[in-house]
């Protein structure tokens, strides 16, 4: 379904976008190493981005929040959002900036590694989310991620907020979050090595005592994914409830994150309890690495509800 200009969306996501520059290599490759690769392409990418995409193929009506350049990169954008039905009058797109580039790197056990240059997306503010009021005002969910500058997050959480929506955070990349944002999330979702760096509980603690952190901390519920293990979720004062892994042939896990918190947000944007959505965004996940590339990879509705009745 389309979010069309003056309708309300049901997820807004303040989004990043990049293009994936990608190269299939055998292993990580050592300082001053050259390594040959076997593969190469260019594909749409950015957390913001593919996480709308996913919520759009899971039936959310999604809209964006969002500062490109107007260059051939920020133009790819654009038609695959308009290929999605995601709403694009929020998007700014700027002469004279470039569009940000993620330059990966997949190894032979289906793992990667990430540089992300944000662009034109390190533009984006709180003027973005004040201009889009209207939008968060009417939407049930609104999802960022910390690839776009925190002042965009906190003014659309804020705003969000205010009109009852819930708020999303996929705190990657890991960077130290405020406590005036953390007290404006209502789910967080760390991985295993973010959670840690978030709660500054890198070289001790146990995951339980640095979700506990968390949650002292403001947040509402923190939802960690633990990749081929599953996923739990802490909230105060309830036990952490665990969902397992599913076994899956893994071609990368590119994407595999940002198809989790596209898929929870369209879940909990249609009603569903947290428990309930995450088992629909743990499905969406394990889905997502069968394939190659981040949007390749990313399932619709009818995939997710066949594998979650398995």
């Amino acid at each position: 379904m389309t979010a069309k200009a003056g309708e309300a969306a049901d997820v807004v996501c303040v989004a990043s976008w990049n293009a994936d520059l990608i190269s299939q290599v055998a292993r990580p490759i050592a300082r001053g190493e050259t390594l040959m690769a076997s593969a190469f392409s260019i594909s749409p990418g950015g957390k913001g981005s593919n996480a709308s995409v996913a919520a759009a193929r899971q039936g959310a009506r999604v809209a964006l929040i969002a500062r490109i350049g107007d260059d051939d990169f920020g133009r790819m954008g654009m038609e695959l959002w308009q290929a999605e039905g995601i709403a694009t009058q929020h998007v700014e797109r700027v002469a004279g900036e470039r569009s940000g580039v993620a330059q990966i790197l997949v190894y032979e056990d289906g793992d990667n590694s990430i540089a992300v240059y944000p662009g034109a997306g390190a533009g984006l503010g709180a003027r973005h989310a004040q201009a889009a009021a209207g939008l968060l005002a009417g939407c049930r969910v609104v999802m960022a991620s910390c690839e776009v500058p925190a002042e965009a997050t906190l003014e659309a959480f804020r705003l969000a907020r205010a009109a009852g929506a819930l708020t999303l955070l996929n705190p990657a990349p890991a960077r130290p979050l405020s406590d005036e944002l953390l007290a404006l999330v209502d789910v967080l979702t760390p991985n295993e090595s973010e959670l840690y760096l978030l709660a500054g509980e890198a070289h001790a603690g146990s995951a339980d005592q640095a979700a506990a952190r968390l949650l002292s901390r403001g947040a509402r519920a923190v939802l960690v994914t633990l990749g081929a293990a599953g996923c739990r979720l802490y909230q105060a004062g309830q036990p952490p409830y665990s969902i397992p892994g599913r076994p899956m042939a893994v071609r990368d896990t590119i994407g595999a994150g940002d198809t989790f918190t596209g898929a929870l947000a369209a879940a909990l944007a249609r009603g569903e309890a947290l428990p309930e959505a995450m088992q629909w965004a743990n499905a969406a996940a394990a889905l997502s690495v069968t394939k190659h590339g981040a949007i390749d990879g990313i399932p619709r509705h009818a995939e997710v509800a066949a594998l979650s009745k398995q």
